[in-house]
């Protein structure tokens, strides 16, 4: 059982460095809409910056992903977990993330033949700065297969842990 505390422990702290990668990117949007903003209000021109504000969006959400997952802070629904109790709630929620561990494998996988086939093919964006997509999309493959990875683990951990590890909120250290 060391190895698994261990194992947690480094996880979490991974998890926390994807919710600052997505902070930043967060920043890194905010700062390219400013950018945008105040150069039209100049009268100057910048190429590419409403694309490279998009590109920061979408690798913000999915390197905020695993540490949201992780937080507890995704949607979920417990109306039906709630009415469950002991063995049934804990093969519920194993079932459960059991589909999101494989949703979001195959996601990871997605996203990453996707920026590789951009990046075999030489394909650019259509915006005025014509980057090359397999950059914006190798990033958003990372925070999609680090979303992969804490789904797995969020599943591996209900396993190790066993049944009763799910039936109060503080035995994840406060997050369900």
């Amino acid at each position: 059982m060391p190895f698994f505390a261990v194992l947690a422990r480094g996880l979490d702290r991974f998890y926390v460095a994807c919710g600052v990668i997505s902070a930043l990117c967060l920043v890194s949007l905010t700062a390219l809409i400013l950018a945008s903003i105040v150069s039209r209000l100049l009268g100057v021109y910048l190429g590419g910056v409403t694309e490279m504000a998009g590109y920061a969006m979408a690798a913000g959400s999915f390197f905020g992903m695993p540490y949201a997952f992780r937080s507890g802070a995704h949607i979920r629904v417990s109306l039906l977990i709630a009415n469950l109790s002991g063995r049934a709630r804990w093969l519920f929620e194993l079932w459960a993330r059991a589909v999101i561990a494989a949703a979001t494998v195959y996601l990871a996988v997605y996203f990453c033949r996707l920026a590789y086939f951009s990046w075999d093919f030489g394909e650019v964006s259509e915006g005025g700065d014509a980057i090359p997509l397999w950059i914006p999309q190798s990033v958003m493959a990372a925070g999609a297969v680090c979303f992969a990875i804490s789904a797995v683990d969020s599943f591996i951990r209900a396993i190790v842990e066993g049944e009763y590890s799910l039936t109060a909120p503080e035995a994840e250290g406060g997050r369900e």
